[in-house]
């Protein structure tokens, strides 16, 4: 039985996984900003370093730390304080309290600048993308990117100077079938609306229930390597991130595709 703790569980990756794992083997505790209404939660802001070690309860297991700004458009200011500081928080937080593990939510943006079609548009892909793999190096598209790769860097720092286990999951653009669809077969108007910005969504689609698997494999998975690095996309035929490695250091196998959404419009 683990504890795990997450953080920004009010948010899409966090209100999604709160039922990644099964209540009646673990415990889950969510960790929001504010007081909300459907989450029975611990509240605490991220940039609060003390507050951070005190509220976290003394028996978690696992950090899984998803608070963040998560837009690519976001300018630098907007995205350093609790991308960048709120990291180092979770991390200081995570060894004080003698926490086993912290599963840390990086994203496709850390590494893919070189596959996006527009420079000025993260989220397109070149219909040449070649295949990425988590032991490349990253290379940001956005600020939110640069931020990303930070806190991958704080990961491995903890990891080699401390005992704790560090996992950075790329997580990739977690959509619902319906959203998915929308994004790459109806689009609201032509002047929204690219082909490299539909290959980008059928290419990094995470759906619901394959988030919360990658995400409970990475929180609980026996892991030889120490810190890890995997990919958290669906099973899509157009990807070109590598999932390889991912289910061959934590077990994680997608069940969805992006192409099967398509085709059932």
């Amino acid at each position: 039985m683990a504890h795990i703790a997450i953080t920004g569980a009010a948010g899409n990756v966090g209100s999604t996984v709160l039922d990644a794992f099964d209540r009646e083997t673990h415990t889950v505790t969510p960790i929001t900003q504010t007081e909300e209404e459907d989450i029975e939660s611990i509240v605490l802001n991220v940039l609060n370093r003390d507050d951070f070690v005190e509220k976290l309860p003394d028996d978690v297991d696992v950090l899984v730390h998803l608070a963040a700004n998560p837009s690519p458009y976001a300018d630098w200011d907007e995205v350093k304080d609790v991308n960048v500081d709120g990291v180092y928080n979770a991390y200081h937080a995570a060894v004080e309290n003698d926490i086993d593990r912290v599963v840390y939510s990086s994203s496709n943006h850390a590494l893919n600048a070189r596959e996006v079609a527009d420079p000025d548009e993260p989220e397109t892909l070149r219909d040449d993308a070649p295949a990425v793999y988590p032991d490349q190096e990253p290379y940001p598209d956005s600020f939110y990117g640069v931020t990303k790769v930070a806190g991958e860097a704080l990961g491995k720092h903890f990891a080699h100077k401390t005992d704790l286990e560090v996992v950075n999951l790329r997580i990739g653009w977690l959509l619902p079938r319906e959203r998915l669809r929308e994004k790459v077969t109806d689009p609201p108007s032509s002047d929204e609306y690219t082909e490299e910005g539909a290959r980008f969504a059928r290419a990094m689609w995470l759906s619901p229930r394959d988030c919360r698997d990658a995400v409970a494999a990475a929180a609980l998975a026996d892991v030889r390597e120490n810190p890890l690095t995997a990919h958290a996309i669906s099973a899509n035929d157009e990807r070109c991130l590598s999932l390889t490695q991912t289910l061959r250091s934590i077990g994680y196998a997608p069940r969805d595709n992006a192409a099967d959404v398509v085709e059932q419009n």
